[in-house]
């Protein structure tokens, strides 16, 4: 798997432009059976993937935070949301809260997520590949790929299948 995750931007980055062009032509056209495919493609491909073996989106990326989120884990620390927003968020240039710093702070060693219970709408969703109308978020996708294996996967049999 660790081969994988270091090949992967390199792999992601050789097939941009050509994912660019697909995603293009998919937003265009999407095929009526698009959101059926994607969930089919997503439920498949996540039998064959196991995210502990992996957990690179949580080493390398961090979640968007909504006000629901804070509510929630907050409540999991018994912390009042400001005080969550203090010790482990900020604000990005979006004016999205986010987290401090990378790695994500709830993970830990043998990739298990400490507030998986409570955790993001936003983890919960990654890679958003099952997501209803999905050409709809290329852009997000395509920057996926070169994070989550089961991602790339999914887009590169996607392209197989809608030719």
């Amino acid at each position: 798997m660790q081969d994988i995750i270091k090949n992967l931007p390199k792999l992601a980055k050789d097939k941009q432009n050509e994912n660019k062009k697909f995603f293009k032509k998919l937003k265009s056209k999407p095929p009526k059976d698009l959101d059926y495919m994607m969930q089919e493609l997503h439920d498949e491909e996540f039998q064959r993937t196991d995210c502990l073996q992996c957990a690179n989106c949580c080493k390398t990326t961090g979640p968007l935070f909504t006000d629901k989120d804070i509510e929630r884990i907050s409540k999991f620390f018994k912390m009042k949301p400001q005080q969550f927003i203090n010790q482990y968020l900020r604000i990005d240039s979006d004016n999205d809260y986010v987290l401090q710093s990378v790695p994500c702070t709830f993970l830990d060693a043998d990739n298990y997520c400490m507030i998986y219970d409570v955790r993001p709408k936003a983890c919960r969703e990654y890679p958003h590949t099952d997501r209803k109308k999905f050409q709809q978020i290329s852009n997000l996708t395509i920057k996926n790929v070169a994070i989550c294996p089961a991602a790339y996967n999914i887009v590169e049999e996607m392209k197989k299948r809608i030719k």
